[in-house]
């Protein structure tokens, strides 16, 4: 059964944090546009932002993030001159109305920050958008960066919620993969933060990657499984070294195939789920009373470019440079490089490169894929509500996916399209026969497992 289900679904296809998805952004949504759809937002909307620091102190060879290594504090010192005047730009453009109830820094190595630069950056945010009182502020984190004056910075803007990389603790695939961190010092930062009142934490572990095993991948989940995280994010390593040039470092030999890649992450699944972690969609555990795992099973679980959240914000505004955003109206996207960037924010602009505007098809199969990557199931009852007559098109496809599924990897049971248990790894490439765009053929994909 395994191997046939590698063979029908293994292929490459999106990860879905967005649709229609990034390949099918276009300049023809604007700085213009974006302006329009910020000063749209009311007093009844609420918003996450996401800071985008695209800069580590190390370039870790697996990472597909958008980010580049800097052993001088100077480039990060100008970036943030440039940060902060788009932060005025686009908190004069949103009612002070509309509350910010998360924020996330993500990078990059958002850590990297100097303390006090950490604290300038907070205050520059709550000048320019109206918080919440009880809003979740997370960070990612690089146990290598911190120190106490940085522990102390991250406590002093509120920090509530942390993430921290892991990948792998073994000696030879760290090095394979150029990300040096002990046990050690990763207990250590799991033990200062909740110090500091972090009442959530999350640990990101990789399978796929160069040299992983059966036996190291279970050293690994039982060395996070003593760490008691509150969420583990179980990502399968990503390789595009035709997007990311530093990827070619990893030598693809060393990389298992595709039934290993299977293999190791049912493996790590069943020792999470037999650890009391609650499975969360394709690649998240959470302990049963996590907020992410009572927002699955109350059927409020989401999907943004962050992976699986409970977060229900009107809009994301994504603040840095290649920053994604998504309001009501569609999705935009900060220039990626750097430099001009820069140069555009400190112009007093907005950075907008390109985005989506969308269409009510879009609206459609987004709720769709969605709810497929979220609850393995799709009510066209509620669709119909949702969407009107328009569900009749998305009947009609999934009676079809049923008809030439002879295996029962998908059924239509009452009103209900429902995604059978053994093919629930594979709903990516599932959901993608609902994704109108995936046929034109642009952008290439990471694979589905």
């Amino acid at each position: 059964m395994a191997q046939h289900l590698l063979r029908k679904y293994s292929g490459n296809v999106p990860r879905y944090t967005s649709y229609p998805t990034a390949p099918h952004f276009h300049e023809e949504v604007g700085p213009s546009t974006y302006a329009t759809w910020l000063g749209a937002l009311g007093a009844r909307d609420t918003v996450s932002l996401y800071i985008h620091i695209p800069y580590c102190d190390r370039l870790c060879w697996f990472c597909a993030c958008h980010t580049k290594q800097t052993h001088k504090y100077e480039p990060v010192r100008a970036y943030l001159d440039a940060l902060y005047r788009e932060i005025e730009t686009v908190g004069a453009l949103v009612s002070d109305k509309a509350r910010v109830t998360a924020l996330h820094l993500g990078g990059g190595s958002p850590t990297m920050l100097e303390p006090e630069d950490l604290i300038e950056l907070k205050a520059r945010l709550s000048s320019a958008f109206s918080f919440a009182e009880d809003a979740e502020i997370s960070v990612e984190m690089d146990p290598n960066d911190l120190d106490g004056p940085r522990y102390d910075a991250l406590a002093a803007i509120g920090m509530n919620r942390a993430s921290l990389g892991v990948q792998d603790f073994t000696d030879k695939v760290q090095q394979a993969i150029n990300r040096i961190q002990t046990f050690a010092q990763t207990r250590s930062v799991v033990e200062e933060v909740r110090k500091r009142g972090v009442r959530s934490l999350n640990c990101d572990i990789v399978y796929g990657l160069p040299h992983q095993t059966m036996e190291t991948l279970a050293e690994t989940i039982d060395d996070i499984i003593h760490l008691n995280p509150d969420r583990v994010a179980l990502f399968g390593y990503a390789h595009v070294p035709w997007m990311k040039k530093h990827q070619t470092m990893i030598d693809e030999a060393s990389l298992p195939g595709p039934d290993m890649r299977y293999r190791l992450m049912n493996r790590a699944g069943s020792m999470l789920r037999d650890a009391g972690y609650v499975a969360i969609g394709i690649d998240h555990f959470a302990r049963p009373e996590d907020r992410l795992a009572i927002a699955a099973r109350e059927g409020r679980l989401t999907r943004n470019f962050q992976g699986y959240t409970d977060e229900n914000a009107t809009a994301l505004i994504g603040l840095g440079a290649s920053s994604i955003g998504k309001l009501p109206q569609g999705y935009v996207q900060n220039n990626p490089a750097t430099g001009v960037y820069q140069k555009q924010a400190l112009a007093g602009g907005l950075t907008t490169l390109r985005g989506v505007a969308f269409t009510e098809d879009d609206l459609l199969r987004a709720h769709v894929i969605e709810r497929l990557m979220c609850d393995y199931q799709l009510s066209f009852a509620d669709l119909s509500q949702r969407f009107g007559a328009a569900a009749g098109t998305i009947l009609a496809e999934a009676q079809s996916l049923v008809a030439g599924d002879d295996e029962g990897h998908v059924a239509l049971v009452g009103d209900r399209l429902i995604v059978a248990d053994e093919a629930k790894p594979f709903v990516r490439s599932i959901a993608a026969c609902f994704d109108a765009y995936l046929a034109q053929g642009r952008g290439r994909h990471s694979a589905a497992v």
